[in-house]
């Protein structure tokens, strides 16, 4: 069996080519390209050049954005977004939760992703970096949530709310436990979908067609609950997702 952990370091410290390191570790080349995306291997100069490298450049050297990958840069920008660093590599790298929860710290610990956080966060503080775009887009986040993102399910049937790294919590209003299990209350979509309403001109094409969309299911529920208010319920609000425990058989 390859021991990934070692060809991983060697391709990092080394300046070998990823076509010998696989002739030398007898592994397919198109796996090993595979391997180095996914989880972002990071190759740094070698003990040698890093030497030298110490040597001429200031204690304080920032490597610049330029260096980083379009992957890196995606995930500098989710970061800046959500603050959650597994949710920003899902984003940026397109993948599972579990491969996203154990390699985003590797990504963290680069000096070019660090320097590129960093100036991110200084930018929008120095510049107060909030403006109509970004109303919009939380907005956006809440008027197009949808429920299934937030729980799990086991042949069709609900049994858990999701782990809050998974999720986006921006749009999260309340979190409780319940007799009948845990509760999540997602902001008012409603409200959300009055507001985008008013800033047509600001949306794609798609994002108008969402939201079309979104308006329609809406009018939908509140038909149904107008009905159920006549006949003596209530249910209007934000949307509340409820995880009932399943009740044990007794046999």
């Amino acid at each position: 069996m390859s021991n990934w952990e070692k060809i991983q370091k060697e391709w990092e410290i080394t300046k070998i080519t990823l076509a010998a390191l696989a002739e030398k570790h007898d592994v397919k080349l198109g796996t090993l390209k595979s391997r180095k995306s996914r989880e972002a291997w990071v190759r740094g100069p070698s003990e040698k050049d890093a030497t030298i490298s110490k040597r001429m450049q200031p204690k304080e050297a920032i490597v610049e954005s330029d260096d980083l990958t379009d992957k890196q840069r995606l995930f500098c920008i989710y970061y800046i977004k959500y603050f959650n660093a597994t949710k920003a590599y899902q984003k940026a790298y397109e993948c599972d939760y579990m491969t996203a929860q154990s390699i985003a710290y590797r990504v963290m610990g680069n000096d070019g992703v660090k320097a590129e956080i960093r100036r991110l966060k200084e930018h929008r503080l120095n510049e107060a970096y909030f403006d109509k775009y970004d109303v919009l887009q939380k907005y956006k986040d809440i008027a197009f949530a949808d429920i299934g993102d937030y729980v799990k399910s086991d042949d069709g049937y609900l049994v858990s709310l999701k782990s809050l790294e998974e999720v986006d919590t921006s749009i999260v209003s309340e979190i409780s436990n319940t007799e009948n299990g845990p509760k999540l209350k997602l902001a008012d979509k409603m409200k959300a979908l009055e507001m985008l309403a008013k800033f047509t001109d600001l949306l794609s094409d798609n994002d108008k067609k969402r939201l079309q969309e979104e308006k329609l299911k809406v009018d939908i529920t509140r038909t149904k609950a107008e009905i159920e208010k006549l006949s003596g319920g209530n249910d209007e609000g934000p949307i509340e997702i409820i995880i009932k425990r399943r009740e044990k058989t007794k046999g």
